[in-house]
């Protein structure tokens, strides 16, 4: 991973006597909100990087803000308000994660389909890794220990890999890699020693490189350039309008995995991914349409699936892709309507007919 550090600032501190710290002291809630607000966002963004769930992030940011508001009365100013939060949220993501399930990718549950079902069922059991709005995500200031980008560090493959660390782990990679704090303050942070933190700091690093490939999705994009990223978005969008699995599998790496949470299957190497392309979305879909987004710091599509070409297309799934040069490497397509709200997509395109199905 690059080592962002450099340049960069520590935590500002704001003085004691900031007007509305006292306000909030003293019980004023619309203080209080003016002095949070700018940090919500960089907050939400940490909470999905522990949690691996927009849903999971939005509970667990509600819960934190309401524990340092009821706890405000006991900051005393001599820390940055931030570093203050930061810890309150971090302990709250902690809290969560021990009551709710690891979030996972259909690569988490098992082998790569070598054959595609006759119809692909949804695992409700299971609780799914969800994509991230690049609308949502903020880069707050980072301290001199900060190994990751920002970006970087909400990537689909470094937050999937943190959802197989235990929780303490997840948050000392976090708080000392992206945010940059020190042990010693994350010590303070987590109630635990500097001892614990950089044992758990150490393991946590083990597991992400195992996990994570050596070339950042923000690397290659910078290598591939704005117009050539553009163009590839273009092109893979344009093969599934016009249900054309060569010009598909042309832009695709050999070893290529496509896979579509919730539905469980997933598919490694071009010619199983040709396979389940010729035989479901490009097969048996009658009629898509699509808008370019981003995801993750990804480059994503998101997909219309109508029953025919003038009907109206309804919302199918958000499909962010990992590339490697300038072929695409992975397709995670997140299916659901609920994800387009997220990313402020409209839910449906086009006229009136009915939402088509794919099976």
């Amino acid at each position: 991973m690059n080592d962002s550090s450099s340049g960069r600032t520590r935590d500002p501190s704001p003085a004691a006597e900031d007007p509305d710290l006292v306000r909030a002291r003293a019980g004023d809630d619309a203080a209080f909100g003016r002095l949070v607000a700018p940090l919500r966002r960089e907050l939400h963004v940490h909470c999905y990087r522990m949690l691996g769930s927009v849903h999971d992030a939005d509970d667990a940011l509600q819960e934190a803000l309401l524990r340092a508001w009821r706890g405000v009365g006991r900051h005393t100013g001599r820390g940055s308000l931030r570093s203050w939060l930061y810890a309150i949220a971090t302990r709250t993501c902690l809290d969560a994660a021990t009551t709710r399930r690891r979030r996972a990718l259909p690569v988490d549950l098992g082998p790569a389909s070598d054959r595609v079902p006759p119809d692909g069922v949804a695992r409700t059991e299971v609780a799914w890794l969800g994509p991230y709005p690049d609308i949502a995500i903020t880069t707050g200031p980072l301290g001199p220990h900060a190994r990751y980008e920002q970006r970087e560090a909400v990537e689909l493959a470094f937050v999937a890999a943190l959802q197989h660390l235990p929780g303490n782990q997840r948050a000392a990679l976090l708080l000392f890699d992206v945010l940059g704090y020190s042990v010693a303050e994350i010590a303070a942070m987590m109630d635990t020693s500097t001892t614990s933190v950089n044992s758990a700091l150490a393991r946590a690093r083990r597991m992400v490189a195992e996990r994570v490939p050596p070339a950042t999705q923000q690397q290659t994009l910078r290598e591939i350039g704005d117009d050539r990223l553009r163009r590839l978005v273009t092109a893979f969008a344009a093969a599934f309008e016009r249900r054309d699995v060569d010009a598909l599998v042309a832009l695709l790496a050999e070893d290529v995995t496509w896979s579509m949470p919730p539905l469980a299957q997933w598919y490694a190497g071009l010619d199983a991914v040709a396979d389940f392309a010729t035989e479901v979305p490009l097969g048996s879909c009658p009629s898509w349409r699509s808008l370019p987004t981003s995801a993750n710091g990804q480059p994503a599509v998101a997909f219309y699936l109508g029953e025919d070409r003038t009907g109206t297309h309804h919302g199918w799934s958000v499909t962010v892709l990992t590339l490697r040069g300038d072929r695409v490497a992975g397709i995670t397509s997140f299916v659901g309507e609920d994800h387009f709200v997220r990313f402020a997509l409209p839910v449906s395109v086009g006229g009136e007919t009915a939402v088509g199905r794919c099976s």
